[in-house]
Order: structure tokens, then C-alpha cells, then sequence
């Protein structure tokens, strides 16, 4: 495997890889996940399911430039690269950034850089009721002798039986209910005062459980649950443990110079029958507080957009039902003015208002000051890269850090000025529960 990192954009450029693609309709993606070591990848969305296993290449960058860092390292490594076959099946780029730059070391994401990127050696693509199995190798023989070691493995592979959740035996909470409202209160004091207008604080709940978490099985249950959110895991290997979840929240997908995004944030709950649920989504709509916070990040994302679009057209504003959460989601389009790398415009929106804040800088520097745990890759960009600069990221939120027989699930709420530290409580425990279902 190639290592690169920093600002290795020179050894990227000397990199001969070779790819290899064959549609193989019998292929069972879930089956490259349970038999493949670290590092593995799954990324699964409405319109595609892809498991990768190996490392060809690496990328991992620290520091603030890390998002350029990554892009010139990628747009070098894919000029090296030879090889075609249909889109869906060429090789990607997959992996995500830290919420934060310098992460550091010596907490729960050890093993998580600022940013990491591998190129698989081996990735199984689903899409249009097509399967493609794609390999990379430094040869073109090894990337034949590859394609056929994986097709005889993979081929015909039947899904194991699925084991339910370990259990949880014992949790923690940063920060306690007092803490929080503590902490709520002195944020709606800075906003009172004129120094914030948003600002998203977040939680974390550690769970020791019963047994090992079973990733495979536990993404299976979550893409019967959340069919249309993203729902992910990144494994780099070494100890790091996984980085799974199902998130509704798309950062950007870009297609030749189309943009996709949105805005999502206002939350509340979901009824216990159709009467409930249908008025409780009915207050959603016609919440002051729950408008405002969504206006501002809608107003945000434009406003990144605008310098690079041609065109910036935003959607009408309606309901997202989720199985525990109910949203305010606003579709956001653009037509850019030129080719861009997908990198870039994940550089202009992270971290949107929904998951960071406004004023941007004033509302990281609180979310530092106040959280007492590291945020590492929790509702920072995950996604994919291709030769093309196109790709797709969304925000990891709805997400948890399983390693070994501990877990770390985290969740946020928005804090405007007529928040309520009590109801923003229940809030994020709502959010915990598509991976606490996994758990339990």
C-alpha cells in the first residue's frame, strides 16, 4: 500500500495503478464486508450501494489546509491511474475529515486523521439492478490475478446469519442534564448579547456493551430502517475501531457542474398515531423558533454557493419524516460557473449552520470551549471522490464510534435565541435512537 500524506503530491504523480472492472450480477456486496480486512468502506444512498476493502493508496492530511491537501493529492493520484469501465463502477476515493482541524491524539479517535482517503484495492458497486466488482493493483497482471481471486471469492457467497444487538450494560453522558442546561444558558446569553446567532452543541453518550458490535449486521437493520438516508461505515484499520451511522443530511453531490444540497434542521418527534404525528408536524411547519434556525442555514448555504454558481435555486420547504425524528428540509440546486472539485465546495460548507453555527468562526470557538469531548469525524464530511472531481458527501451525524465492546454515539441540537435547554435535552435523546436501536 502507497502511504501519502501531507502534501504529497509529487509521489502521488509517480504512482502507476492499474484498475479492472467486470459486472458480475451474482456478486453479494454485503459478503465483502464480512470476509475483507481493515481498512473497509461501505457507503450506501438512495441510488447506490458500494463495499470496498484494501488499500492501493492512502491519502491523510492535518491541519486547516487539509482540504486542499487532500484534493491536489487526489487529482494527482487518479492522473496516474489506468483504466476504464462504466461510471458507476470506476475506482472512488472514499473517507471523511475531522468536525475540527488538529484533532490530535490520545482520545476515543485515535486512528481518525483530520482527513483520510484510501483507494480500495477491491469495491463492489450495486446500482440500476447492476453489479460491478472493480479492482486496483500497482500491474496489470496483479490487477488481473486480483479481479479473479475476488470473483471466485466473492461469487455465488451467500449473506451470513444475522446476529441481533450486543446489549448495553453501562453508559455515560457528557455533559450531565445540569451541565447541559448550564451550558445552554450561557450560550443563549451570547446570543442575547449579540455575539451568536446559532450555535449547535453537541453530546456524547459512551455505552460498554454485552458483546462485540457486528457492523454488517447492524448497517443491514439501519438500511431497512433509513432506506434514504446515507448510511456508512469507515474502518481504517489498526485499532481505530468503525465509524458507522445513517444520516438524512446530504453536504454536497456534484455531477459535472450540478450541484445538489439542502438545508436541514427544526426538529421535533414522531406521533404515536397518524392524528399525533400529522399535528406535531403541522406545529414543526408553523414554528417560529424552528423556522428561524432553519432560514439561517438555508440563507448560509446560498450564500456559500452564490461565488462559485451560475445559478442557485432553492426548493420549497416541507417535512422529513425519519422513524424517530421528524425535520424541516429545504432542497438547495446550483449550476456552477465553471469545473470545480468536489473538495472545494465541501471546504465553502463545512461545517454548515445546521451542525456548527453563525458567526462561523465565533461559533466554532464555543463549540470548542464548551464541549467536553472531541467531536473527531461526528457531523464533519464522509463521502467519495472520483477521476472526474465529482462525488458525494454527507454530514456524519446520526453516528457512532464502535470499538471492540465500547461505543460512542453523539447528537446535537441547534441553539437560537428562544431555545429551551430542557426541550433541546429531548431533542438529542431522539436523535440517539437509530444507533442506540442498533445497541441495545
Amino acid at each position: 500500500m502507497e502511504t501519502l500524506r501531507g502534501d504529497d503530491v509529487g509521489a502521488a504523480s509517480e504512482l502507476a495503478i492499474v484498475a479492472r472492472s467486470r459486472r458480475l450480477d451474482s456478486l453479494s456486496p454485503d459478503a465483502l464486508q464480512r470476509v475483507a480486512d481493515a481498512p473497509t468502506v461501505v457507503w450506501r444512498g438512495p441510488e447506490e450501494s458500494i463495499v470496498a476493502a484494501g488499500a492501493t493508496a492512502s491519502i491523510s492530511a492535518d491541519g486547516p489546509d487539509r482540504f486542499e491537501t487532500v484534493r491536489e493529492t487526489a487529482t494527482a493520484l487518479f492522473e496516474s491511474l489506468q483504466g476504464d469501465g462504466p461510471r458507476p463502477a470506476r475506482p472512488r476515493l472514499f473517507g471523511g475529515f475531522a468536525f475540527h482541524d488538529g484533532t490530535g491524539t490520545g482520545t476515543d479517535w485515535d486512528g481518525f486523521p483530520d482527513a483520510w482517503f484510501v483507494l480500495p484495492r477491491v469495491q463492489v458497486t450495486a446500482r440500476d439492478g447492476a453489479r460491478w466488482l472493480t479492482v486496483t493493483a500497482d500491474t496489470p497482471d496483479l490487477a488481473a490475478e486480483r479481479l479473479e481471486a475476488w470473483q471466485d471469492r466473492l461469487t455465488g457467497a451467500t449473506d451470513a446469519e444475522r446476529s441481533g444487538p450486543p446489549g448495553i450494560v453501562d453508559e455515560h453522558r457528557t455533559p450531565s442534564r445540569p451541565d447541559w442546561r448550564e451550558q445552554i444558558t450561557a450560550a443563549l446569553a451570547d446570543i442575547r448579547a449579540g455575539r451568536l446567532r446559532k450555535v449547535v452543541l453537541a453530546q456524547s453518550l459512551s455505552v460498554d456493551l454485552a458483546g462485540p458490535v457486528s457492523v454488517p449486521d447492524a448497517l443491514s437493520r439501519l438500511d431497512e430502517t433509513y432506506p434514504d438516508c446515507y448510511r456508512f461505515a469507515f474502518a481504517p484499520g489498526d485499532g481505530a475501531g468503525t465509524f458507522f451511522g445513517a444520516t438524512p443530511e446530504t453536504l454536497v453531490s456534484l455531477t459535472d457542474r450540478t450541484v445538489r444540497t439542502g438545508a436541514l434542521a427544526g426538529s421535533t418527534g414522531r406521533g404515536e398515531t397518524r392524528a399525533e404525528d400529522e399535528w406535531l408536524a403541522d406545529e414543526l411547519l408553523d414554528s417560529e423558533k424552528d423556522n428561524h434556525e432553519h432560514d439561517l442555514v438555508v440563507e448560509a448555504i446560498r450564500e456559500q454557493l452564490d461565488p462559485v454558481a451560475a445559478r442557485v435555486t432553492t426548493g420549497e420547504r416541507s417535512i422529513r419524516k425519519l422513524a424517530t425524528v421528524q425535520h424541516l428540509e429545504t432542497p438547495i440546486r446550483a449550476a456552477l460557473d465553471a469545473d470545480r472539485h468536489v473538495l472545494e465546495l465541501v471546504e465553502a460548507l463545512h461545517p454548515t449552520p445546521a451542525v456548527g453555527g453563525l458567526p462561523p468562526d465565533v461559533a466554532l470557538k464555543t463549540i470548542k470551549s464548551t464541549e467536553a469531548f472531541d467531536r473527531g469525524w461526528y457531523a464533519a464530511p464522509v463521502g467519495w471522490i472520483d477521476a472526474a472531481g465529482d462525488g458525494t458527501f454527507a454530514v456524519a451525524i446520526r453516528s457512532a464510534l464502535a470499538r471492540e465492546r465500547t461505543a460512542t454515539l453523539f447528537a446535537g441540537a441547534g441553539i437560537v435565541a428562544d431555545s429551551d435547554p430542557d426541550r433541546e435535552w429531548d431533542e438529542v435523546q431522539l436523535k440517539y435512537r437509530p444507533m442506540l436501536d442498533e445497541l441495545e
